[in-house]
């Protein structure tokens, strides 16, 4: 075995960045469906650590200290970002795209349960195959899990959760592309000329070199710390309680508080470009750290239901995402980029969403409700709505054991 320092991870997860936007440049497939750098990267070198497990049984491991501390980072620049007079603008936006999140959370755990029953397993087996950690991911899978075996005694819950969990970020940053790619070529814009002839935002062109003065750059570092610090606290106080939520969301929560109090003293006007170069550094080193740690001997170690109704939902969250998502988003190019980011977060994780949606922006053009809406529906309102989804699916009569 051979394991990584922190250093050694770090320096790991900026080559397979570099590996990525190489890979993504040189092969015309994964440039022509926009694949994610971080995905493409990341997903070679797991693969080739797989290969290395199992013909000559070496195994690397990553002190993957940094990586929650780089997702809370972005999250805390995605709040940053945000303005609540354009969220008002995007307001009629916002609640249709939480209805489209809503029906797809019912539907995930209606195939969970239904492909559970049909196979003959343990239907939380089923639900851990939902909404739980498919638009739930690793945090709201990790919570669960331990309740199904604490309580339930479903022992390998914990197990079953990160596996699916895991298979959902891979799938989500893979379908993405494609899914978006097909919208584009079938919208009133088959180019992709984006609806509106704004400037980008920070977030939609990453790869845009923007100026930024080395104050700003410590004034913005100051603002990111504040928001760790402030929301991780909160969430620490939240814990147990009805109104537990998780850190990434506080976080956030902080973010968009603290610019726009601070926005409205008139005292500090937070600067877009610094929070944009911090806030995507942030995204492709953890989805990097993530894609390349992944265990996928233990992924082909699922028992073959569990793949079987992991693959129908892959299947049914990119027909949802051009059927359902695209249309009732309004069938335009934003719409377009809507549908990869909700196949990010409704298989994965928002980070995994707004890599898809960037993969669309940086190709065609930018999308500005898409980086408006998808952010707050993927990292605060979904994880309330799942929760609610969750309990009531656990009233029903085929969990008699879970209503006493």
């Amino acid at each position: 075995m051979i394991h990584l320092d922190t250093y050694g991870t770090l320096v790991a997860a900026t080559l397979v960045l570099l590996l990525g936007r190489k890979l993504v440049k040189s092969v015309s497939f994964l440039e022509k469906y926009t694949i994610p750098e971080p995905v493409a990267g990341g997903l070679l070198v797991a693969l080739v650590l797989l290969l290395l497990n199992q013909l000559f049984h070496w195994e690397i491991t990553f002190d993957l200290s940094l990586r929650e501390p780089l997702m809370l980072a972005f999250f805390a620049t995605i709040g940053l970002n945000a303005n609540l007079a354009s969220l008002r603008a995007g307001g009629k936006s916002l609640v249709m795209l939480l209805l489209v999140v809503l029906g797809l959370l019912l539907l995930q755990n209606a195939i969970g349960l239904g492909m559970a029953k049909i196979l003959g397993i343990d239907p939380l087996m089923g639900l851990l195959a939902g909404s739980i950690t498919l638009s739930g991911g690793h945090g709201t899978g990790a919570a669960w899990s331990k309740v199904f075996s604490e309580r339930y005694g479903f022992e390998s819950a914990t197990e079953v959760a990160m596996a699916c969990a895991t298979f959902g970020l891979v799938l989500g940053g893979l379908i993405g592309g494609p899914v978006a790619r097909y919208l584009v070529r079938h919208s009133a814009t088959p180019n992709g000329t984006p609806d509106d002839l704004q400037d980008p935002s920070a977030f939609e062109k990453p790869t845009v070199g923007r100026m930024i003065t080395p104050l700003v750059l410590v004034e913005t570092l100051a603002l990111i710390a504040i928001c760790l610090s402030a929301g991780s606290h909160i969430a620490r106080q939240l814990s147990g309680t009805a109104f537990e939520l998780p850190t990434f969301v506080c976080v956030l929560f902080v973010g968009v508080i603290l610019s726009n109090l601070l926005a409205w003293l008139g005292f500090y006007r937070v600067f877009d470009r610094a929070v944009s170069i911090l806030g995507n550094v942030s995204l492709s080193l953890f989805l990097a750290m993530a894609l390349m740690s992944l265990k996928l001997w233990e992924m082909a170690a699922l028992a073959l239901p569990m793949m079987a109704i992991l693959l129908v939902q892959t299947l049914v969250m990119a027909l949802y995402a051009i059927f359902v998502t695209y249309r009732l988003m309004g069938k335009n190019y934003d719409a377009a980029v809507l549908a990869a980011g909700h196949c990010g977060f409704g298989l994965g994780a928002t980070p995994t969403a707004i890599a898809n949606m960037q993969a669309i922006t940086s190709r065609f053009g930018p999308s500005h409700l898409a980086f408006l809406v998808v952010p707050m529906v993927g990292a605060f309102f979904i994880d309330i709505a799942n929760a609610i989804v969750i309990k009531l699916y656990l009233l029903l009569p085929v969990f008699p054991a879970l209503m006493g």
